[in-house]
C-alpha cells in the first residue's frame, strides 16, 4: 500500500528540520573562543585643600590596569569658592558647606550606579600644616567638618588628611611625567610601552604657604630625608624632592612685610619698597602675626593699625627678598639649595607651575624668554605708579592682587636663581607651565595614579564568542527549524484528507 500524501509531505518536513537542525547546532559550536568585554570606567575624586583656596579634581580609568597602574584622565576640575580651608579655623562648619557646590556637581558627572564606589580623598597641603602647627585642635575641627560633609554624598570616602611637603612635591612630579609621557605611551603598534630615551622631567610648584622642588638627579643622593622611591608602570625611581614650609608666595609676602616693619617697630608707618608709588594699605598687627611663618615681636600691640606705603624701588626690593633666605647655611662639602637644605645639582629639563606660572603668566613670561628679558620685564614693571597700574590692569586691582605682582616677581626669581640654583646656562630649561595634556598640573593626579595601585585591577567579564558570519548562519538555520517545524505542526492539525 502506497503511502498517504500527509505522510510524505510530514516525512519531508522532518527531514528538513533534523537537517536544518543539525547544520545550526554544528555552526553555533564551530569557531566559539573566549572572549573579554570592554573594561568598565571607574572614576575618583581629589580635593586638592591649599592654603588659599581649595579645588575638586575628577578622574577617570579602565577597570583593568595596565602594568599595575591605571591609564588615568581627568573628567573634571571645579574650584570650591572662597578661601582655603584653613581660613575657617574660627568657623569649621563653613568649610564643610563650601565644598556642596562642586559635590553637588560631581554627582551630574559620575553615573549614579557607580557612586558608591568611586573612592574620594581630601588631601591638605601647607594651609592646614601650618594651622595644625598653631592649633591642632581647630585643624582637627576643620578636617570633621569637611569629612562630615563629602561622607553625606554617597562616595566611598576615604578620609581628609595632611600631606606631607615630600609627598606633595612628589606627586607633583608624578603628574607632570604621566602627562608628557615620560613614564608611559601608547605606541603605534597599540599598546602601552615606557618610552627608551625619554628623559624624566623635573617639577617646580609654588602655593601659597609652601614651595617644592623635585627631580631625579644624575648622581646619588646624600641626604635620605629627601629621597623618594616610587614604582610605576613597572619601573622603579629614586627621586630627590623637599618642600620649604612658609616660602610659599603668600608667606613669603607675609615675612616680607614683617621684615620691613622690623626696621623701625616704633613707627605705624611701613616703607614698601616692592609696593608701586602711590599704593597704599592699612593692616593690623593681629593680621600681619597671624602665622607661625611670622613670630610676633615682643611689644607686639594686636589691634594697631599699621599704614604700608608703596615707593616703586626695584633695587631695594629685591635686596629685602634676598633677606628672607639663608644662603651660607651650608657647608663647603654639601651642595644645598638654601636655609642649609642639601640638594644635588640640578639635573634635566623642570616644569614650574602653581604660583610660578600665573605670576609669570600676567607679565608675559611663559614664552621661554630669556633669563635677562626675565629681568627687564620685572625691573621695569616694578618701576610703574600705582595710578598707571590701576589704569592699565583694571581687573587685577579690582581683585587684590595688582599690588603684589612685583614682590611675587622678585621672588621667584630669587628663589629660583640663588634658592634653586638656576642660572644664564640652566635657566632654559625651565618650562612656565599651567596645563599639560588639557589636564591640570598639580599633585592630585599623582596621588590618584599612584592610589590605583591599592585598587584592584577587575578582571575583564569572559563571555563566549564567535565570528560574525558562523553566527549569522547559525541564527539562519535557527530559525529556519523552527518555521519548518511550525508548519509541519500546522499540516499534522489542519490536513483533511477528501
Amino acid at each position: 500500500m502506497g503511502c498517504s500524501p500527509k505522510a510524505v509531505a510530514a516525512g519531508c518536513l522532518l527531514a528538513v528540520i533534523v537537517v536544518s537542525g543539525i547544520i545550526a547546532l554544528i555552526l553555533a559550536v564551530v569557531g566559539v573562543k573566549d572572549v573579554y568585554l570592554p573594561p568598565g570606567t571607574k572614576y575618583g575624586m581629589v580635593f586638592d585643600a591649599g592654603s588659599s583656596h581649595t579645588a575638586l579634581y575628577i578622574y577617570q580609568w579602565s577597570a583593568n590596569k595596565e602594568n599595575g597602574t591605571g591609564i588615568v584622565s581627568q573628567a573634571e576640575a571645579c574650584t570650591v569658592q572662597g578661601p582655603g580651608i584653613s581660613s575657617y579655623a574660627e568657623n569649621p562648619a563653613n568649610a564643610g558647606a563650601s565644598l556642596r557646590a562642586c559635590l553637588d556637581k560631581a554627582m551630574t558627572i559620575i553615573p549614579a550606579e557607580q557612586q558608591r564606589e568611586t573612592p574620594t580623598y581630601l588631601g591638605a597641603t601647607a594651609g592646614m600644616r601650618l594651622l595644625r602647627e598653631q592649633n591642632s585642635t581647630k585643624a582637627d575641627l576643620v578636617f570633621a567638618e569637611v569629612s562630615k560633609t563629602i561622607q553625606q554624598y554617597p562616595v566611598d570616602f576615604r578620609g581628609a588628611r595632611i600631606l606631607t611637603g615630600n609627598e606633595e612635591g612628589s606627586f607633583g612630579w608624578i603628574t607632570i611625567n604621566y602627562l608628557l609621557e615620560t613614564l608611559i605611551k601608547f605606541s603605534f603598534a597599540g599598546k602601552w610601552i615606557r618610552p627608551q630615551s625619554a628623559e624624566v622631567l623635573g617639577a617646580l610648584d609654588l602655593g601659597g604657604a609652601s614651595t617644592q622642588i623635585t627631580f631625579q638627579p644624575s648622581g646619588t643622593i646624600e641626604d635620605n630625608s629627601t629621597e623618594v622611591f616610587f614604582r610605576l608602570y613597572g619601573t622603579n625611581y629614586s627621586i630627590y624632592t623637599h618642600s620649604y614650609l612658609c616660602y610659599g608666595r603668600d608667606q613669603a609676602l607675609k615675612m616680607l612685610l614683617a621684615a620691613l616693619r622690623k626696621e623701625n617697630l616704633t613707627s605705624q608707618q611701613i616703607s614698601h619698597p616692592c609696593y608701586p608709588k602711590g599704593y597704599e594699605e592699612n593692616v593690623t598687627g593681629a593680621a600681619l602675626y597671624d602665622s607661625p611663618c611670622v613670630p610676633a615681636p615682643a611689644a607686639h600691640d594686636p589691634s594697631q593699625i599699621l599704614t604700608v606705603q608703596g615707593t616703586g624701588a626695584p633695587a631695594e626690593c629685591r635686596s629685602a627678598i634676598q633677606k628672607l633666605f639663608n644662603f651660607t647655611a651650608c657647608g663647603a662639602n654639601r651642595t644645598c639649595g638654601f636655609n642649609g637644605v642639601y640638594q644635588p645639582p640640578g639635573h634635566g629639563q623642570f616644569f614650574a607651575f602653581s604660583g610660578f606660572y600665573y605670576t609669570f603668566h600676567f607679565l608675559n613670561l611663559t614664552n621661554e624668554q630669556p633669563l635677562s628679558v626675565i629681568n627687564a620685564t620685572i625691573w621695569g614693571f616694578c618701576t610703574k605708579g600705582w595710578k598707571e597700574l590701576q589704569a592699565s590692569f583694571p581687573q587685577e586691582e579690582s581683585q587684590g592682587r595688582l599690588h603684589n605682582y612685583c614682590p611675587s616677581a622678585f621672588y621667584i626669581l630669587t628663589l629660583l636663581q640663588e634658592g634653586y640654583k638656576f642660572d644664564e646656562q640652566t635657566w632654559s630649561n625651565i618650562h612656565f607651565r599651567q596645563k599639560a595634556a588639557n589636564t591640570d598640573i598639580g599633585w592630585t593626579l599623582g596621588y590618584v595614579l599612584n592610589l590605583t595601585n591599592m585598587i584592584p585591577a577587575e578582571s575583564p567579564e569572559q563571555v563566549k564568542g564567535q565570528q560574525r558570519g558562523l553566527w549569522a548562519a547559525a541564527i539562519f538555520f535557527i530559525v529556519l527549524t523552527t518555521a519548518v517545524a511550525l508548519v509541519a505542526i500546522l499540516i499534522q492539525c489542519l490536513w483533511n484528507p477528501t
